[in-house]
C-alpha cells in the first residue's frame, strides 16, 4: 500500500479494520489503484430510467453481465449496481472487481416534485453478494430527505459496523429548489457537506455550475469573493465543503453529452482536486470497443497521462 493510500484512510480513523480494507480496495483496484483518482461505472439506470432509455442505444447493456465484464475490460475501481443486476452477475465475477451495492432507487413511473427512494436491497445483501460497499442516494431539497437521511444514517452504521464502505449519492432536487438551483454552487457545495454529516466516507454529486440559489449564500459567496468563475474552482470548492478534502468526492458524468465536453469536464474536475468520476450511460451506452477507448482516456487524463 502506498503512502497516498495510507493518507487518505487515515482521514477515518473512527473505522474499522474492515472498513477500512474495503476502502483500500476500491483505491487499489484498476487503472488508477493507489493513485486516490476513482473511475467508477454505475449501472442503475435501468431501474432508474428504464430498459429501453438506458439500453437500447448499446443492446448488449441489457445483460447484466455486460456491465461487470465492462468495467473488468477498462480497468475501472469498482462497479455499483442495484439489487438484481448484482445477484445476476456476482457469483460468476467473484472477487474480480470491487462491487458497490445501491441500496435504494427510484423510478419513473410515477410524478411529483419531491422524490423518495425505496429501499431495494440491504446490507446484508451486500455482504453475501461479496460488496466493498454499500450505496445511498438522498436528495437534498425534498420534502421526504429527513426520511432518506434516518435511513441512511442506520444503514451506515450497519454497514461499518459489518466492515463495509459508504457511498452516497447527494443530488439536490426537490419543491424546495429550482431546476437552476438543483446544480447551483452553494446547493452542490451544501449536499456534500450534507453526505460527509451523515457517515458517507464517498461522496458523490454534480458538477456545479456558477448560478448561487439562495439568497443568504449569494451574499456570503460575494461578500467573501469565495472563486467559482471555473468549474475547476467551483470543484475545489465542493472538495473544501466535504470536510476541507478529507473525504473522497467524485463527480456524476451526467446525461449523455459531447465526448470532448467530458473531457474538457473530466480535466476540470482533476485540476479543481475532484477524486475522479462516475460514468454510466456516457460509457456503456457507447460501443464496446469505444467504451472502453473512452474510459481509458478519462483514466489517463486522472493519472497525468494525457492534457
Amino acid at each position: 500500500m502506498n503512502d497516498r493510500v495510507r493518507e487518505i484512510l487515515g482521514w477515518y480513523g473512527s473505522d474499522n479494520p474492515g472498513t477500512l480494507a474495503n476502502l483500500a480496495r476500491l483505491m487499489n483496484h484498476g487503472r488508477l489503484g493507489g493513485t486516490g483518482r476513482f473511475v467508477i461505472l454505475p449501472v442503475d439506470q435501468g431501474f432508474e430510467h428504464g430498459p429501453a432509455r438506458s439500453f437500447a442505444p448499446n443492446p448488449p447493456g441489457y445483460d447484466p453481465r455486460y456491465h461487470f465484464e465492462l468495467a473488468l475490460a477498462a480497468g475501472c475501481n469498482a462497479y455499483a449496481a442495484p439489487l438484481g443486476f448484482l445477484e445476476a452477475g456476482a457469483a460468476e465475477f467473484a472477487g474480480e472487481i470491487p462491487l458497490i451495492l445501491k441500496l435504494n432507487n427510484s423510478d419513473v413511473l410515477t410524478g411529483g416534485k419531491d422524490p423518495c427512494p425505496a429501499l431495494t436491497g440491504s446490507v446484508d445483501d451486500a455482504l453475501r453478494l461479496g460488496a466493498s460497499a454499500i450505496g445511498f442516494t438522498i436528495y437534498p431539497g425534498s420534502a421526504a430527505r429527513n426520511e432518506m437521511y434516518r435511513e441512511i444514517r442506520d444503514l451506515a452504521r450497519e454497514a461499518k459496523a459489518k466492515g463495509l464502505a459508504v457511498v452516497v449519492w447527494s443530488y439536490p432536487r426537490g419543491s424546495g429548489l429550482s431546476k437552476e438551483g438543483e446544480t447551483a454552487i452553494d446547493v452542490v457545495a451544501y449536499a456534500a457537506q450534507i453526505a460527509c454529516q451523515l457517515g458517507a466516507h464517498i461522496v458523490k454529486v454534480k458538477p456545479p455550475t456558477a448560478h448561487i440559489e439562495l439568497d443568504a449564500a449569494r451574499k456570503v459567496y460575494e461578500k467573501e469573493r469565495v472563486p467559482i468563475a471555473t468549474l475547476a474552482e467551483r470543484v475545489r470548492h465542493v472538495v473544501q465543503s466535504a470536510f476541507d478534502g478529507r473525504r473522497i468526492v467524485i463527480f456524476s458524468g451526467g446525461e449523455a453529452k459531447d465526448t470532448a465536453a467530458i473531457f474538457d469536464e473530466v480535466r476540470a474536475i482533476r485540476d479543481g482536486g475532484g477524486f475522479g468520476s462516475i460514468i454510466g450511460r456516457n460509457s456503456f451506452q457507447r460501443p464496446r470497443g469505444e467504451a472502453l477507448d473512452f474510459l481509458r482516456q478519462v483514466m489517463d487524463i486522472y493519472a497525468g497521462k494525457a492534457k
